[in-house]
This record gives structure tokens, C-alpha cells and sequence, in this order.
């Protein structure tokens, strides 16, 4: 079956960005003029995805209503005269076809996914996304993996390269390589090692492609930390020690970590300065002050 549907886990609380996020999802937060999971959608979209799983908490509301039809502003506009806005505001209710369930209690991002099971056909593979990192849309990260699934048959993440003083942050993987460039087998996760621990600089970003069987699986890993949490990265290494393969996309450009205050400044001036409408002015602006 073809990739259409993508689970987006979007529960979390977002206390990296506090006192921002007291009131409104960390996703929500805006680069330049529009919210960050905008930008992974419209990118789902785009690689073909047709039908959007939010999995949501509480206070997430702002979510639904974002990616929902806004008869009073459409209206508004309409008195206005400004049509050209709303093309744009029904374009994003008119991307994919969107549902919504939510995470009672956070127990992982497993159990996030595992939220979302009643979505998913038993025989189906989905696209799954955590939307604290942001890659370069020119990437093209997710039709990359959706093709080297296609090809491969079997569950594929995206890893992103980092500075070697920051892999005790995030997820490392162990690797071998393959004969396609920037196609690597998955061996293991280390979570959140020392540096001099880690087994490269290559991080799981939380962009996966779960297969049925990758589901399966991390409904029997259970809570196997002393936090009770679920975890994908565990599923994924446990097929690892089963002789399945696991197939990781090596991005050729570094993204962004927009669940961290540096990497989501770095973001926006990166598509700021990408814009055509602002681009010229902002980048002089940034030359007086740097």
C-alpha cells in the first residue's frame, strides 16, 4: 500500500519555550508568518500524504481551530477586499483531510503513536512525525524516505548530523552503511549519550516511517524504563536484534531543532532571508547589527 496517512504527535508540553507556551502549543509558535507545524504538513502534503492524524493534549485546541475553516475571518476578509489572503487561509484547511485524538497521559512517544492505532489499517505503513525539528523544505526529507520505502519495503527514519558536544541531547544511532548514498542500516539507539559514548554523530530527529510490523513491536516493548515510558527508538532497536532491517535517510543538509530557543532563532533567519518578500531588507538589516 502507498504511504497516504502521516501521524503527527504534537502532546508535549513545550517547557523548553515557557512562559511562551502556557498558553498555546509549542507548534504553534510562528516562523516569520506561519507555525511550525504548518511547515511539516504542507511538506507531508506535498510527498503525497493525503489524510493528517494529530495527536493532541490538553490546551492543544489552537491545532484544530488552525487547520479548520474560519467563516468569520473569511468574511472579514471578503470586506476587506483582501482575496488573496483567503486562497491562503483555505488552503490550509484544504491540504488533507485532517482527525484528531488525544494522549490522555504522556507515557513516551510510543505511546503517542500508539494513540493513533485506531487510524492506522493493520496492513498500512504511516508517515510519523515529531515536530520538534524542522528540516530544509529544499531536502525534500519526507518524499526522500516515503522512496526508500517504497523501494526497501521496511521501516525508515531520518538522522541528522550535530556537533559533537551535542549528541548528549538527543538519540544516537549506530550505523553501517549501504550502497545508495546517504541510505545507512539502523544497529541501535543509544539515548542521550555521554560523548564519549556515543557511536557517531548521526541523531534520530523523530521523522519515521512505522511499518505494521515496526507497530507490533512497540506494542510489546512496554514501559521498559524506570520512567514507564514507551519509546519508538526501542521498537526500532529491538528489530534491529530480531535480523530486521531498519533503514536510515542521511540528510545531505542539517535542520533545525525549533524545540530548542537557539535552533528555532536559526530557522527563522534562515527563511527569512529565503523569502523573496522580505529576504533583501532583512539580510542589510542583519548586516547593521552583526
Amino acid at each position: 500500500m502507498p504511504i497516504k496517512k502521516a501521524i503527527f504527535c504534537v502532546a508535549g508540553y513545550g517547557t523548553r519555550f515557557l512562559p511562551a507556551t502556557k498558553a498555546q502549543p509549542k507548534e504553534m509558535l510562528p516562523i516569520v508568518d506561519k507555525p511550525i507545524i504548518q511547515y511539516l504538513v504542507e511538506e507531508a502534503v506535498e510527498a503525497g500524504i493525503t489524510e493528517i492524524i494529530f495527536v493532541t493534549g490538553r490546551g492543544k485546541n489552537t491545532i484544530e481551530n488552525h487547520f479548520d475553516k474560519s467563516f468569520e475571518l473569511e468574511s472579514t476578509l471578503v470586506e476587506k477586499g483582501k482575496h488573496h489572503l483567503i486562497d491562503e487561509i483555505n488552503h490550509i484547511s484544504d491540504m488533507a483531510n485532517f482527525a484528531y485524538v488525544r494522549q490522555p497521559i504522556q507515557k513516551g512517544d510510543g505511546h503517542a503513536l500508539l494513540c493513533a492505532e485506531p487510524f492506522i489499517d493493520k496492513d498500512e505503513s504511516v508517515l510519523v512525525i515529531f515536530p520538534d525539528y524542522l528540516m530544509p523544505k529544499k531536502a525534500g526529507i519526507i518524499k526522500n524516505m516515503i522512496q526508500i520505502f517504497e523501494e526497501f519495503q521496511a521501516p525508515v527514519l531520518t538522522l541528522d548530523t550535530v556537533d559533537k558536544d551535542q549528541v548528549h541531547l538527543y538519540g544516537v544511532a549506530d550505523t553501517q552503511a549501504t550502497t545508495q548514498e546517504n541510505v545507512l542500516k539502523i544497529n541501535y539507539f543509544v539515548e542521550k549519550p555521554k560523548t564519549a559514548d556515543a557511536p557517531s554523530n548521526l541523531i534520530n530527529i523523530g521523522y519515521y516511517i512505522m511499518t505494521p510490523d515496526a507497530i507490533e513491536i512497540l506494542k510489546k516493548c512496554g514501559q521498559g524504563h524506570g520512567d514507564g515510558e514507551i519509546r519508538v527508538a526501542d521498537a526500532i532497536t529491538a528489530m534491529c536484534k530480531q535480523g530486521k532491517d531498519i533503514y536510515g535517510y542521511k540528510s545531505p543538509v542539517r535542520g533545525y531543532d525549533c524545540g530548542d530557543k537557539l535552533g528555532f532563532l536559526k530557522a527563522t533567519v534562515d527563511i527569512a532571508l529565503e523569502r523573496e518578500d522580505l529576504g533583501r531588507e532583512f539580510l542589510e538589516f542583519l548586516k547593521g547589527r552583526v
